[in-house]
């Protein structure tokens, strides 16, 4: 007998990734190959079951516009180097999803017509329905903006389920739990509460926006291995922001 196949909560969703996390801790290279081969192994496994894909991903890896500020760049031109990061990166990501049979397309919010093309929300929606794998680099296109307000923009344009944050712990808490081991985790915020709380996973702009658009904010623990289908299926896991 054929297997039935499993139920689906989120058939679109915006997966918000960390660039940090693409460093190789061990060769100091600012792209780990067997880091980016795990993201797309998980991204594929979830498309296989019919899920549309659109990526945000940070480039901090490379090169962070807060930082430029430490170093003597204004912030607007800080951002505008931490913009291209994220097209490496998206671009890194593309070619590691192809490379495993996955079509994979990145559209960039500023012109670069030699390198990617131009994001538009009927183009990422018109790519997510024909089963591509969008990944929307060049955070909003405007400095002064993280990715995760990026994340929350592009959720939003292409009328995502949810906004997926994907992080290295298995939801919020009250403080960082890597640093206090009296934190304990939330399985569910509202969209105030985490604002009033200035909760650190996501900056202030990105939570107002899901809020004011409806849309779920899942905080999840992206290197646990399956994490991300559970995610796509409703099982119980990371934290939940909504109403």
């Amino acid at each position: 007998m054929k297997k039935a196949a499993p139920k689906l909560t989120y058939r679109r969703i915006l997966l918000k990734l960390s660039g940090e996390v693409l460093r190789d801790s061990t060769g100091g290279e600012c792209l780990s190959n067997a880091i980016l081969a795990d993201m797309a192994a998980q991204i594929k496994a979830v498309r296989k079951l019919g899920v549309q894909v659109g990526v945000v991903i940070g480039g901090g890896n490379i090169f962070r516009g807060l930082k430029g500020q430490d170093r003597g760049f204004g912030r607007a031109d800080g951002d505008t180097m931490g913009m291209l990061a994220t097209m490496i990166n998206s671009l890194a990501l593309q070619s590691v999803l192809e490379a495993t049979g996955v079509p994979a397309k990145t559209l960039a919010a500023r012109f670069m017509p030699t390198t990617a093309e131009l994001f538009t929300h009927r183009r990422a929606i018109e790519l997510l329905e024909e089963g591509v794998v969008v990944i929307i680099g060049g955070g909003t296109g405007a400095p002064f903006f993280t990715t995760d307000s990026a994340a929350a923009l592009r959720a939003a344009e292409i009328h995502a389920d949810v906004l997926l944050k994907a992080t290295k712990v298995d939801g919020i808490y009250t403080a960082d739990p890597m640093k206090d081991p009296t934190a304990t985790k939330f399985d569910r915020l509202t969209y105030s509460d985490a604002l009033a709380r200035r909760l650190k996973v996501m900056d202030s702009t990105a939570f107002s926006l899901c809020m004011d658009n409806q849309i779920p904010i899942l905080v999840f623990d992206f290197f646990k291995r399956g994490e991300l289908l559970r995610v796509v299926q409703g099982r119980k896991v990371g934290t939940l922001v909504s109403f």
